[in-house]
């Protein structure tokens, strides 16, 4: 499973990396997050589709 943060659309809610916090890291300036995996670990998926199903923007796209 593949996942990314859409930098336009992410208001740095920070929702995402308080609920997967190891796979989101978020930016010391402005607050917007970024995947930390290239490829999401197997015991990260449900945490990651969380963090995506609760983000108020939308800003992370999941992929299989």
């Amino acid at each position: 499973m593949k996942a990314w943060v859409d930098s336009d659309r992410c208001q740095g809610h920070t929702l995402c990396a308080m609920t997967a916090p190891d796979a989101f890291e978020l930016d010391d300036v402005d607050g917007h997050a970024s995947v930390v995996f290239d490829v999401i670990p197997t015991d990260q998926e449900a945490l990651v589709r969380e963090a995506a199903h609760c983000c108020p923007e939308q800003a992370i796209t999941v992929e299989d």
